[in-house]
């Protein structure tokens, strides 16, 4: 009897759960998770090895870490943390397993980066700017011109990302973002103005497998409007487009990944939609968020186990989201100014109503809420029903029932969930 397949999955804090990461991979092999230290890591070991093997990872030793991980046999390396590609291409060189080469990691990680491949190669042609210091602030302001966005070459998560209307507000940010060492260079670009698309977002995002070459699009997923200035609230499918607007799509992610020189590894894009047709904001070299939620709602494929197949050089081309029905991950923003989570009212009647499939709150009481400019979640609602409008009405009524309690800097307050616009 033939072994199983030995699955290496590099783990940080990503976009996939631990458990779900193993219940995906169990079908297609032997998972090993590769612990990255961190302080998520280390809280969770004891969690991990109940799970499966562990291997702890030397942060300051690529060829210390590949040497363990040899004595694994492995057949394929995977993960699904945006800040460990890099790891995972210099473990995956070394080890000679598929994955993104450490010079494609580069690109999908440096946001000036990839946009100056992609504007080379002709795939994209949004104008951009690197600031490296506050002096860099008055050539970038040229080149890009206002309105603009201003975010870190590195990050994720919608951090420290903002709206630039006038050339004073530009200034004083680049020099406060600029002062933090934690966040490195800076990048100012176009700002792409989107169609109104309200009650929905007018932003999509393609998700992606590539596997020798060959890109294979498996959903299109639907956004609704962001929170400001550029904070997700949740993640729908099927993506409310006509057909040329989702084959545009399609189009431009294909021209954008083959540009990148991706060869192999799941690819989550992010597209805007402009009068003049989509519009990339950036390629990520790893599973979307939420994507395992939407794709579970939906019941016809596990996403980490198509992660899982496209690590193992699998033909995936037969995997599509079906879209027969509307599934939906909604989230309530945390307050930028963060504080202390203190706890949930009106859960139970949120769970109650009708289309709704679960009430995700992740943090416990006297948890702390990260302060800043980022994408985060006090809670999220998962749900599947017939259409569009009947996922609006959903939501309204089930985030009418919730509020949270947080201690702010100045006291304790109530966040609402505030209602979504009906359809």
């Amino acid at each position: 009897m033939p072994a199983r397949p030995v699955i290496l999955v590099v783990y940080d804090r990503g976009s996939a759960s631990l458990l779900d990461i193993v219940d995906g991979l169990e079908p297609l092999g032997t998972p090993v998770l590769a612990l990255w230290p961190s302080p998520h890591t280390e809280e969770i070991a004891p969690f991990a090895e109940e799970l499966a093997r562990v291997v702890h990872l030397d942060p300051y030793d690529h060829d210390a870490s590949a040497e363990r991980l040899r004595a694994c046999a492995p057949d394929a390396i995977v993960t699904f943390c945006e800040s460990r590609q890099p790891e995972t291409a210099a473990l995956a060189e070394r080890l000679g397993l598929r994955y993104h080469t450490p010079a494609t990691v580069e690109l999908l990680r440096d946001k000036y980066a990839q946009r100056r491949r992609l504007r080379e190669r002709g795939a994209d042609s949004v104008r951009t700017h690197l600031l490296a210091s506050p002096a860099d602030w008055a050539p970038a302001l040229a080149a890009v011109g206002l309105p603009a966005v201003l975010k870190p070459a590195r990050g994720e998560g919608s951090r420290s990302t903002h709206l630039v209307q006038t050339p004073a507000q530009g200034a004083a940010l680049a020099r406060e973002l600029l002062g933090d060492p934690a966040e490195g260079p800076l990048v100012l670009e176009e700002f792409l103005v989107g169609q109104d698309r309200l009650p929905f977002g007018d932003h999509v995002s393609v998700e992606s497998a590539v596997t020798a070459g060959r890109v294979h699009h498996w959903a299109v997923t639907g956004k609704f409007p962001l929170a400001p200035p550029f904070r997700e609230v949740g993640h729908l499918r099927p993506a409310p487009l006509a057909d040329d607007e989702r084959a545009a799509c399609l189009d431009v992610v294909t021209a954008a990944l083959t540009a990148l020189g991706i060869t192999t590894g799941i690819t989550h894009t992010e597209l805007k939609l402009t009068a003049d047709g989509p519009r990339l904001i950036e390629v990520n070299g790893r599973l979307g968020g939420f994507q395992t939620q939407l794709a579970a709602l939906e019941g016809d494929f596990d996403a980490i186990t198509l992660a899982g197949r496209v690590a193992l050089g699998e033909d995936v081309s037969d995997v599509r989201a079906r879209d027969e029905r509307v599934v939906f991950a909604r989230a309530v923003p945390s307050p930028a100014e963060g504080g202390t989570y203190g706890g949930v009212r009106g859960l139970r009647e949120a769970l109650a109503v009708e289309g709704v499939t679960n009430v995700i709150t992740p943090y416990s009481p006297g948890a702390p809420l990260p302060p800043g400019v980022h994408t985060g979640e006090l809670a999220w609602i998962e749900g599947a029903v017939t259409d569009h409008a009947t996922m609006f009405a959903v939501i309204e009524r089930t985030l009418g029932a919730l509020s949270f309690l947080v201690e702010g800097p100045d006291g304790a307050y109530v966040v609402e969930a505030a209602p979504a616009p009906a359809a």
